[in-house]
């Protein structure tokens, strides 16, 4: 049996998930489960929130309960959470994914997380300031990009503390 009828064998006979993701609005009383996870450290698990706020690839959205389900991969910026009480707590990640999972879950998956209100604006703009030199200078290629790359997450948190 080639691999696409095999495919397409067993999605008919799997239940059907889109009747599950349909869209609605979120009321007042309406929570989502966040649970955010790095590689070393659990910092939500299924803890119930109003709101999460991320960058993702596509573009910055905003995630409130009944949201549709969906992938996003995460762009290093801000990640505002929303707890009850209109709390807000921000974190800058480096990367990772965010999944919508139905019935109100987040998991997102970063590679690195920590409050916003950990960095200074001074650290930031000294080190984004080398990196550019790094990457402008006459060092190797691999050096080169890496500094490239070092200097968009300098300039992507240097813009959030700005908005902080």
């Amino acid at each position: 049996m080639s691999a696409l009828r095999l495919v397409s064998a067993a999605a008919r006979r799997a239940p059907s998930t889109f009747a599950l993701s349909k869209r609605g609005y979120a009321e007042v009383a309406d929570k989502i489960k966040l649970s955010l996870v790095l590689p070393h450290q659990s910092i939500y698990t299924s803890t119930e929130v109003v709101q999460v706020n991320l960058s993702a690839a596509s573009g910055d959205m905003g995630i409130l309960a009944n949201h549709v389900a969906s992938v996003e991969a995460l762009k290093a910026g801000v990640l505002e959470v929303i707890e009850s009480g209109n709390i807000s707590k921000k974190w800058f990640v480096s990367g990772g994914f965010a999944t919508v999972h139905p019935n109100n879950k987040l998991t997102i998956n970063a590679v690195a997380a920590a409050p916003l209100e950990d960095f200074s604006a001074d650290a930031v703009r000294t080190n984004l300031a080398e990196a550019l030199k790094v990457a402008a200078g006459n060092g190797s290629e691999e050096d080169k990009l890496e500094a490239r790359i070092e200097a968009d997450v300098y300039e992507s948190l240097q813009y959030a503390l700005g908005s902080k």
